[in-house]
C-alpha cells in the first residue's frame, strides 16, 4: 500500500504561483507513475498532469500547459506540482495519484491505484 499526503495549497491571487507537494509513504514510488487531478465544486475530478516513473515522460491537460509543471524526487519519495500564472478557474481540490493500472488511460480516474486526501487551492480574482 502507498499512502499519499498532499500539502502546499492555499489562497492566492490571480497570477500568483504555488507549489504543491505529494509525500508518499508505505512504499517507494520510484517505480510508479504519478499524477495530479483536481476537482472543482460541482464538477467531476479531472486530470491535470502525469509523470512517468523515471520522469522521462510527462503529459499535461490543455488547460495547464505552459503554466504547470510536475517533477519528482524519488529519493525523497515526493512529487511536486509547480503552478504558475494561476487563474480563478484553477480553484479546486488537488489530488495526488500513484500507481497507474493502465498507462494508456492516464486521464481516467479509475486508472490509478492510490490517492491522497487532497489539498485546497483557491485563486481569487
Amino acid at each position: 500500500q502507498v499512502q499519499l499526503v498532499e500539502s502546499g495549497g492555499g489562497l492566492v491571487q490571480t497570477g500568483d504561483s504555488l507549489r504543491l507537494s505529494c509525500a508518499a509513504s508505505g512504499r517507494t514510488i520510484g517505480s510508479y507513475a504519478m499524477g495530479w487531478f483536481r476537482q472543482a465544486p460541482g464538477k467531476e475530478r479531472e486530470f491535470v498532469i502525469y509523470i512517468a516513473w523515471n520522469g522521462a515522460t510527462t503529459y499535461y491537460a490543455d488547460s495547464v500547459k505552459g503554466r504547470f509543471t510536475i517533477s519528482r524526487d524519488n529519493g525523497k519519495n515526493t512529487v511536486y506540482l509547480q503552478m504558475n500564472s494561476l487563474k480563478p478557474e484553477d480553484t479546486a481540490v488537488y489530488y495526488c495519484a500513484a500507481g497507474i493500472k493502465n498507462s494508456a488511460a492516464y486521464v481516467t480516474r479509475a486508472s490509478w491505484n492510490y490517492w491522497g486526501q487532497g489539498t485546497q487551492v483557491t485563486v481569487s480574482s
